[in-house]
């Protein structure tokens, strides 16, 4: 997979190994990335690793169980309960105790659940445009989720053209997005099981919000045509302890779109 450059592999049991990349050290924070094909913790989150890393923390950027360079299991169902309890086993095998999270899509709805199941660990929490805030029908409604289940599930597959397609809907402006790097992400997509993505299970959240007592930064891109801006006030009236701010011209990546004010956001709320 010369697609996707290699970091450190943390055996996580079960035969299963969570490939990751690392800058910094101090206090520890983790990104976890979304659900489209081919995606992976550098390729997300490559804009802002080092950012945070200059900023005195150790940042951590997972490929979810089943993405990047990670183990992709074909005889476990990938519900969000499944990523949650892999990442733990993530934050178990680099002896991390305590650690805030940073979560983009599922990555988010994976964030609050290792927020809600082990609140003890989790020190804060960052969430862009998170999944796991509405019901399945009202995320199939959305234009970047129909197109991306038609190339998943359509008779040609996932090919450079459809990727092509998914990233049009992406971002908001389709420029900041270079065409080589849709072609990397179409290469490590191809390595990706089906069922990675037939058995995904996400269940609504929203009622559970109240729970979560860490202090939390939300961001929302107002065009964001994957999950509905209408969570950034879910999450705003559910969170006890949130600050939430939705940025104009922006789609579902935050930290492409508006990455100079995501990065000094992100440096503030969590830098030590």
């Amino acid at each position: 997979m010369s697609a996707l450059p290699q970091g450190a592999w943390a055996d996580i049991g079960q035969g299963h190994r969570i490939h990751f990349h690392e800058r910094g050290a101090g206090d520890p924070v983790i990104f976890f990335h979304g659900s489209g094909p081919g995606a992976s913790g550098l390729s997300n989150f490559s804009g802002s690793l080092d950012a945070l890393a200059g900023a005195g923390v150790r940042a951590l950027a997972p490929d979810l169980l089943g993405y990047g360079h990670s183990s992709k299991p074909t005889d476990v169902g990938y519900a969000l309960a499944t990523h949650a309890d892999a990442m733990i086993r993530f934050a178990d095998a680099l002896a991390l105790e305590k650690f805030s999270l940073v979560g983009n899509s599922l990555g988010g709805a994976i964030a609050l659940q290792v927020a809600l199941d082990h609140p003890e660990r989790v020190s804060r929490l960052v969430l862009m445009a998170p999944g796991g805030l509405e019901d399945k029908d009202r995320y199939m409604e959305m234009r970047g989720i129909r197109r991306m289940m038609r190339m998943i599930y359509g008779p040609e597959g996932i090919t450079l053209a459809g990727m092509e397609k998914v990233f049009s809907l992406q971002v908001h402006d389709q420029e900041l997005v270079p065409h080589d790097v849709i072609a990397a992400r179409t290469q490590v997509a191809l390595e990706q099981p089906r069922h990675v993505f037939e058995t995904l299970r996400v269940p609504n959240l929203a009622a559970r919000l109240p729970e979560i007592q860490q202090p939390t930064l939300c961001l929302w891109g107002r065009e964001d045509q994957f999950c509905p801006v209408s969570g950034a006030w879910t999450v705003s009236q559910g969170v006890p302890d949130a600050r939430v701010v939705v940025l104009p011209h922006c789609g579902h990546w935050v930290m492409v779109e508006w990455r100079e004010l995501f990065n000094r956001e992100l440096c503030t709320f969590l830098a030590p």
